[in-house]
């Protein structure tokens, strides 16, 4: 299969600038994650095809909302293998990306890939969610935080938006049923300052697959009641 054909089409429909130089780092990056994936658990898609379709061209797909390509600071919060992030700072080098997850096994590959494609403006933080958001230097400073397959909406806001700056948002790449998530959520997302902004729905070429964007735009400053403590988000979350 044509894969450099299949993610130029991809970014090309998204208004993203992409040539055989950005596909030769997806390949390097596609082959550290098989490598690693042997040592540590990074994913459980393995083959070619479900790596750039399923993995690559999902997170490019965060370039639907169209004002994305205006945010200059961005942080992936749960990043596990680097989704979204890393596709992101591939495909948009001016963009600054700090890639946050709680593993240290699974930052040690993050680096490792930085390292190998010579990536800049780029770091990785080792914290979890919950404590990352409760430093000065970290909270409310990003124009946007982005998360992939992390937690339900409830949860998630209040995982992320304390990072964002108020007139910044939450990004959330999700699956094709959201319609309950939404609704159980929307009371933590306003607690936490946010707003629905949009939801837009994108499909992933050479694919059935059907995802949603849940933009979440910041309107007021968090509270610094959150976020609460560790294992408190995921057992009570905000009704």
């Amino acid at each position: 299969m044509d894969f450099y054909t299949l993610m130029k089409t991809s970014a090309d429909k998204e208004g993203i600038p992409f040539s055989e130089k950005e596909f030769e780092k997806f390949v390097i990056y596609k082959d550290l994650l098989k490598e690693w994936n042997e040592k540590i658990n990074l994913t459980a898609i393995t083959d070619d095809e479900g790596i750039f379709k399923k993995h690559f061209i999902d997170c490019l797909k965060i370039f639907r909302f169209s004002e994305f390509k205006n945010l200059k600071k961005v942080i992936d919060v749960g990043t596990g293998a680097g989704f979204p992030g890393l596709p992101i700072k591939i495909v948009s080098p001016e963009t600054e990306v700090v890639l946050l997850d709680s593993l240290n096994k699974r930052i040690n590959f993050l680096d490792e890939v930085i390292c190998k494609l010579d990536l800049q403006k780029i770091s990785t933080i080792h914290s979890r969610a919950e404590d990352g958001a409760r430093k000065p230097e970290l909270r409310e400073s990003f124009d946007a935080v982005v998360s992939r397959a992390v937690a339900n909406m409830a949860v998630l806001s209040e995982y992320t938006l304390p990072y964002v700056k108020v007139g910044g948002y939450l990004i959330a790449l999700k699956g094709p049923a959201i319609e309950t998530e939404i609704l159980e959520g929307k009371n933590a997302i306003a607690t936490l300052g946010g707003k629905i902004e949009d939801i837009i729905e994108v499909e992933v070429e050479g694919t059935d697959l059907n995802h949603n964007l849940v933009v979440i735009k910041k309107i007021k400053e968090t509270s610094n009641v959150y976020p609460r403590k560790a294992g408190v988000i995921s057992k009570r979350p905000i009704k």
